[in-house]
């Protein structure tokens, strides 16, 4: 790298650092930035072991190597804003607020996880936090996130949603006629783009058209933008200027976050045909996000060395709770498998239809 385009880079990372969002928080708001994305890895990588040791069966998705874009992302919600988001949803859950004990629990296909333990991975759950999944099918989710931010505008309140999507998301006719539709009635959606570069196997270069997928906005006339996602103060930044933009004149905006993912697709995948180890380990070098927060961090004399051990310490206990937990938890029953389907079959006594719910 030349020293100008270093000295750029450098000034660039100032200049997220003085923004107002981030320059007024606390001390101890900074060090909560830092503890959730190593929360974030520590769960991932403990979810990762009881995969190997097959406590987990079909799918496992990680977030390990875009935890700032969630905890940048989630850390400015405000009561009326809400999420939802795809499969990669782990990260997302822990960001606004869940606990991980029933997180773990639901990887693990038990009735004490977030969705009983009948979602799994893809499915997490958690109206309470505003937080409405977790979907398995590609861009599906999208629409959805449209209809949330549509609920806000209906009720007068002054939120957004955030319809996160990868970028193979992005090529789905869904994905685009939810943001015609944003565009055509100024509904507050944020369609965030969390780019790490393969769709799957299939780079970015081979599946999309174009010089970027945030640009895209401009056909249906809506406001787009894009940072860096390993810099937790960028995307924080960034985030911050669309959202505050939606909640006052309910614009939508797309955010395309260039982020990157150690881990394969999925942990079905092998991840030996499509990119080098090099590059994994060039990303894990210089753009790590826990490392270079942390190294911020050292830096403003927010955090110490012994502080961050400290914290590390306790992620790493917490996401061994998580499958203790997980593992003494018992399984659905075979009777469970009629509940949380049809909401009149759980509340007999409020059923207004009539004939069979349920066919054997």
């Amino acid at each position: 790298m030349s020293k100008n385009k270093t000295s750029t880079t450098a000034e660039k990372a100032s200049d997220n650092a003085k923004a107002a969002i981030n320059a007024d928080m606390s001390p101890e708001a900074k060090i909560e930035l830092y503890r959730q994305m190593l929360r974030i890895r520590r769960f991932e990588e403990r979810s990762l072991r009881a995969y190997q040791g097959k406590k987990i069966g079909g799918f496992l998705h990680l977030y390990i190597g875009q935890e700032a874009v969630a905890v940048g992302c989630c850390s400015l919600m405000g009561d009326d804003d809400h999420v939802i988001t795809a499969y990669r949803d782990h990260g997302h859950a822990i960001a606004v607020g869940m606990d991980t004990k029933p997180l773990m629990a639901e990887l693990y296909g038990k009735v004490t996880g977030c969705s009983k333990g009948k979602g799994g991975s893809m499915h997490y759950f958690s109206p309470e936090n505003n937080y409405w999944g977790g979907h398995g099918i590609v861009g599906g989710q999208i629409p959805l996130g449209v209809g949330l931010a549509y609920g806000v505008k209906y009720q007068g309140k002054k939120g957004a949603a955030m319809a996160f999507m990868g970028d193979g998301a992005v090529n789905q006719g869904a994905v685009h006629e939810a943001m015609n539709l944003a565009g055509l009635w100024d509904l507050p959606c944020i369609f965030v783009i969390e780019n790490n570069g393969y769709s799957m196997g299939t780079s970015q270069v081979r599946s999309s058209a174009g010089p970027g997928l945030a640009e895209r906005a401009a056909a249906y006339g809506i406001h787009w933008a894009n940072c860096f996602g390993h810099d937790v103060y960028e995307v924080r930044k960034t985030m911050n200027d669309v959202l505050v933009r939606a909640r006052e004149t309910s614009k939508p905006a797309v955010v395309e976050i260039d982020t990157y993912r150690y881990r394969g697709h999925s942990v079905a995948d092998p991840d030996k045909t499509y990119r080098t180890r090099d590059e994994i380990d060039e990303y894990r070098k210089n753009k790590d996000p826990i490392t270079l927060f942390q190294a911020t961090l050292l830096a403003e004399g927010v955090l110490t060395e012994e502080s961050a051990k400290e914290i590390d310490q306790a992620a790493r206990q917490e996401a061994e709770a998580a499958a203790e937990f997980a593992e003494a938890s018992p399984f659905p029953t075979p009777d469970d498998i009629q509940s949380d389907v049809y909401w009149e079959a759980d509340h007999p006594d409020q059923r207004t239809s009539q004939g069979r719910l349920f066919f054997s």
